[in-house]
């Protein structure tokens, strides 16, 4: 196979997600196996009927932000510029020496600033109209996580977010990597990011019947791949790569963590939540991406799974991946131990996956103590398995069967 698609560098990384606050202690968290969800008290509180999920532990915005900031923007952003910091920081570039002109950002967020919906709509009901902050639109709409990043590091190029459900933060990843491939972009601040906890949302996803009931024992209910698993665990996240051309990168003697080399994305075209039960939408996105980075289903050592801990994604992922990638690689799922995170799952996964490139490792799935018999793969659990990686499909797969698969290597 031939690609015509350039990769892109992946030259700084930034976590905040439910594993903890930074890359390293994100890298840790997953690599432990345990699950933070725990019952959630503002839920509780609403009688909303699923009370727990992941929320990022510990996370003080006032003292990360300063007041202003944590009064100001939604925890969506919130996330995401604590996430972009560290990334930036990382990569070890200069905001103030960069070509502002010639800096992206593609962001991928599923539902915006929920958590302010809620907050003003109940104040309107209980106050009325005059008493809804002026801020509601803007602390609300999506693309002002990426707006808010361009003020944050004076980023002047093509500026955009992403909204593909659960596959936002791959198709945010995939469209940064094209910025770069046309030369519309020198960098790209990409990734996703999340912050749905709300009584209306969690009670929405309730309803549909979602989520895991193992209200009982939150820290084992995000079981991927699990004969007994019963639904996801709702989480927040935000997860930012930096991308360069590889030459740029090199040219300034910069740290690698790997390269995004293929990107493929498809619809199912089949139902508003479950996906094809043939899998035939992941199977073309799978294919597109491995297309994309000019390589073979044999190249691949390992697969960072969507892996949602639902009855209907896992077995149809896991025929999927069997029927492509046939067998001789390895599968996880980091989302036993982050829950799903919706928006910023892809992005944040990417993240796990170069990482397990960078240190092989591959962390285990969470809460995998018996494993469905109709779900043939390799997946790894009880304890991180030491692995050469050089290869990583990354999939996600999202609400209205949108897939987004991204390729991720050593160079």
């Amino acid at each position: 196979m031939v690609s015509s698609a350039l990769p892109a560098a992946v030259t700084g990384i930034g976590l905040v997600t439910p594993a903890g606050i930074g890359r390293d202690e994100s890298w840790s968290g997953v690599l432990s196996g345990v699950s933070p969800a725990a019952t959630d008290h503002v839920l509780a509180d609403a009688g909303v009927p699923v009370d727990f999920d992941c929320r990022v532990p510990g996370f003080d915005p006032v003292a990360l932000l300063g007041r202003k900031a944590a009064r100001r923007l939604d925890r969506f952003v919130q996330l995401a510029i604590v996430a972009a910091r560290e990334a930036v920081a990382d990569s070890g570039l200069d905001p103030a020496t960069w070509d502002a002109t010639r800096v992206g950002v593609v962001i991928g967020c599923g539902m915006g600033g929920a958590e302010t919906w809620e907050t003003q709509h109940s104040r309107m009901l209980e106050h009325g109209p005059a008493r809804v902050s002026p801020l509601l639109i803007p602390m609300l709409v999506p693309n002002m996580v990426a707006g808010h990043l361009a003020m944050e590091f004076g980023a002047k190029g093509p500026n955009l977010v992403t909204a593909t459900a659960c596959a936002s933060g791959a198709t945010a990843i995939g469209t940064a990597r094209d910025l770069l491939r046309t030369g519309a972009c020198d960098i790209v601040i990409t990734g996703g990011t999340e912050a749905g906890l709300t009584p209306l949302a969690m009670s929405g996803f309730a309803q549909m019947g979602a989520l895991s009931g193992r209200r009982e024992d939150p820290a084992a209910a995000s079981r991927p791949f699990d004969v007994d698993r019963d639904g996801f665990v709702a989480g927040e996240a935000a997860g930012i790569l930096i991308l360069e051309r590889p030459e740029d990168a090199r040219a300034r003697g910069a740290r690698v963590y790997g390269a995004v080399r293929g990107y493929g994305a498809s619809a199912d075209a089949h139902h508003e939540t479950a996906p094809d039960p043939d899998g035939n939408g992941a199977e073309r996105a799978i294919r597109a991406a491995l297309a994309d980075a000019g390589l073979a289903p044999a190249d691949v050592d390992h697969v960072n799974a969507h892996g949602t801990s639902t009855p209907l994604n896992d077995v149809a992922e896991a025929r999927t991946l069997r029927r492509v990638l046939g067998d001789g690689f390895s599968v996880t799922s980091t989302k036993g131990v982050t829950g799903h995170t919706l928006g910023a799952a892809g992005a944040i996964e990417a993240a796990f996956s170069l990482l397990t490139i960078v240190h092989g490792q591959v962390p285990p799935t969470a809460n995998l103590e018996s494993q469905d018999p109709e779900i043939e793969l390799d997946v790894v659990a009880k304890a991180p398995r030491d692995q050469a990686v050089e290869v990583v499909v990354s999939n996600s797969f999202g609400f209205g069967g949108q897939n987004a698969v991204l390729v991720l290597t050593r160079d």
